[in-house]
């Protein structure tokens, strides 16, 4: 006769209380996510302080779309070195969202950057039941706008980066469920070496 797994109670309660807490937090949030925007421009500015992981004033808000579109300006202060040179390598995150009823760390949908050879590169950031997937999309200008957008299609995220398309593999095939945004976040290992500041506005 099979045994119990004594751990299996414990796991649910603590899935079932991350949601709870996702929940009650959500009902804090404002429409916007994070902080307020400049209504001069609808851009909201994003500063991730030298030594910190996450943005300042990071919350948390529920995503429900089938879909996130924005655009985004990173001036000089995403130039960065790393202290580990291999940590170079690394994927900062942009913006995205959880999925399939999970954690990020789960499933989830994410645009990532970094600083490498004198140029910003652009990624598609997934993680697939855990499993975490990265692919190139390419470089874009300091101090120039680029329109970012992330698609679900089924059992696909399409990702969008000025157009051009990036088909990436989801594990679910139905709604986001229970999720929530992504907002940006510096590392990898390391800490933001200095203080990073990224526009971002919402379209649609």
């Amino acid at each position: 006769m099979s045994m119990p797994n004594p751990h299996a109670n414990s796991n649910l309660f603590i899935t079932k209380a991350f949601f709870w807490c996702l929940l009650i937090v959500s009902t804090w949030a404002c429409s916007w996510v994070g902080p307020k925007p400049s209504f001069e421009d609808d851009f909201i500015t994003y500063k991730i302080s030298k030594d910190k992981h996450e943005i300042d004033g990071d919350n948390i808000t529920l995503f429900k779309a089938d879909r996130l579109k924005f655009q985004a300006v990173f001036d000089s202060s995403a130039i960065y070195k790393s202290f580990i040179p291999e940590n170079q390598y690394d994927i900062n995150k942009l913006m995205g969202f959880s999925d399939c009823n999970s954690p990020h760390h789960g499933n989830s949908a994410r645009f990532g950057w970094n600083w490498m050879d004198n140029a910003l590169h652009i990624h598609a950031y997934t993680y697939v039941d855990g499993q975490r997937v990265v692919k190139s999309l390419g470089t874009v200008t300091l101090n120039e706008t680029n329109t970012y957008e992330i698609q679900i299609q089924g059992n696909e995220y399409v990702f969008l980066l000025n157009g051009a398309e990036t088909r990436m593999q989801r594990f679910c095939s139905g709604s986001v469920g229970l999720a929530y945004n992504l907002l940006p976040y510096f590392g990898g290992d390391e800490t933001a070496p200095h203080d990073i500041k990224i526009k971002i506005r919402l379209l649609e």
